[in-house]
């Protein structure tokens, strides 16, 4: 028998992982995005990752239908935009620096860690979530310290 919601989210939960928020463009050319944890590597050739998406985010569409999405890593002093794209609001993006990555035209935020553009080469069904692979088509890594979320918090490097 599976193990009960609680203990999974005290499980996941003792993973330490770093914090993102997923960005797209809607058919309607609108930006989209929602706050991930569950983002890595999958393959170095070709150069993929994956990202975890649950079936009722809005941008889930946009990912679908533009098969393109960007992973902003972010830093340790963008919590409000992590906090931001974790909620349902009608403009995620208000007042919000970012450009249009040069692959795909899916939004990088200013400031990041680092941000990873991919096209989607594969989606799976995963339960309440489907698993994106994505194959990266550009990207950069910056200065900076990531934000760490643990436990359901927030954290810095010490």
């Amino acid at each position: 028998m599976p193990v009960d919601r609680a203990l999974f989210f005290r499980l996941m939960g003792s993973f330490a992982s770093g914090v993102t928020v997923i960005t797209s463009r809607g058919e309607d050319g609108l930006p989209r995005g929602f706050t991930a944890s569950a983002f890595c590597s999958l393959s170095l050739d070709p150069p993929l990752c994956i990202v975890c998406v649950d079936l009722r985010t809005e941008s889930l569409p946009a990912i679908r239908s533009t098969r393109a999405f960007v992973v902003n890593i972010l830093a340790s002093d963008q919590q409000e935009i992590s906090q931001r794209f974790a909620a349902k609001a009608s403009d995620k993006f208000a007042d919000l620096a970012y450009r249009e990555g040069p692959a795909t035209g899916s939004p990088v935020f200013e400031g990041v860690v680092a941000w990873v553009e991919c096209r989607v080469r594969d989606i799976l069904e995963g339960g309440d979530h489907v698993v994106v692979v994505g194959e990266i088509q550009a990207g950069d890594a910056l200065d900076g310290d990531p934000l760490l979320y643990f436990r359901g918090e927030y954290r810095a490097f010490a």
